[in-house]
């Protein structure tokens, strides 16, 4: 692999840090190629875990940090396209899990950006491990924490010169989840972007969604971010784990502007999680009548 040097220490340093992300698959944080998406929006994450950069002259917008070990790998990219790191000023947040939340505080520490999430997702970036109340917590690894934590509120803007990035709440995978969307431009034509976070209904064993005591609300905050992602434009979706909506099997196809659907690829992510977790509640209470 012919790699630039600063990306090259970059994977080094990934590779150092990865005996720390028992979470994680290890071929989630290979090094990926950084590109376009849009307009001013681009994928600078590694190949199994989405980090966006949102572009202005005002200054810059990265969605999620991946691993502890993506970090660097992350910081690569950004400057492999030509932006600097010092001038990303908001880092926004998906959910609290170490393969999406664990790069979040060396890239806050490079850039001195503000981390803005939901609540509950800020309160574990605070303590760098999940709440009680997540379905995978007796799997999670603990990240570093993060020093300095905003909070959105659902629907709220975040504003940075020409930029402005909504944040959707879309719970269920964890309490937290927050999606984003936002309008990215090419000359007379622009598109309604979501970074959407992770709708998967899984969870460590033992934990039932039909009977736990500790996410009581998970089936309905899971049917609630169904809605909201359904009902929101999206023109091009990039998911959390970018497999979850075909992002490299697109880019790969080589046809122009591959990632821009036909409106429907929110739907069919949804369609996805909806039809799993419809088999995870007939298999628990087919078990329950046993």
């Amino acid at each position: 692999m012919n790699l630039h040097p600063l990306r090259r220490m970059a994977v080094a340093m990934s590779l150092f840090f990865a005996a720390a992300t028992s979470h994680a698959g290890p071929e989630w944080n290979l090094p990926a190629q950084p590109f376009q998406i849009f307009g001013n929006s681009y994928y600078v994450g590694v190949k199994g875990l989405s980090s966006v950069l949102i572009t202005s002259p005002a200054g810059h917008v990265l969605l999620d940090g991946a691993l502890p070990a993506s970090a660097p790998l992350i910081a690569a990219n950004i400057r492999a396209l030509g932006f600097k790191v010092e001038d990303v000023k908001f880092i926004l947040t998906s959910h609290d899990h170490d393969d999406h939340a664990g790069g979040v505080e060396e890239l806050r520490r490079l850039s001195g950006a503000t981390v803005l999430a939901s609540p509950a997702t800020a309160a574990s970036l605070r303590r760098g491990r999940v709440g009680k109340d997540d379905p995978q917590l007796a799997d999670l690894t603990p990240f570093p924490a993060v020093a300095k934590v905003g909070e959105v509120g659902d629907g709220e803007v975040v504003k940075l010169g020409p930029l402005a990035v909504t944040a959707l709440y879309t719970p269920g995978h964890t309490p937290g989840g927050t999606s984003w969307t936002w309008r990215s431009c090419e000359q007379d034509r622009c598109v309604d972007i979501v970074f959407a976070d992770s709708i998967n209904p899984i969870s460590s064993d033992g934990f039932k969604f039909t009977t736990n005591t500790s996410y009581p609300s998970i089936v309905t905050d899971f049917e609630r971010s169904y809605a909201v992602l359904e009902g929101t434009p999206c023109d091009i979706v990039v998911s959390v784990h970018p497999d979850f909506t075909g992002l490299w099997e697109k880019v790969q196809s080589g046809k122009p502007r591959a990632l821009l659907g036909n409106g429907g690829d929110c739907k069919r992510y949804v369609a996805q999680s909806r039809a799993k977790l419809a088999k995870r509640l007939a298999s628990e209470r087919a078990e329950s009548l046993k």
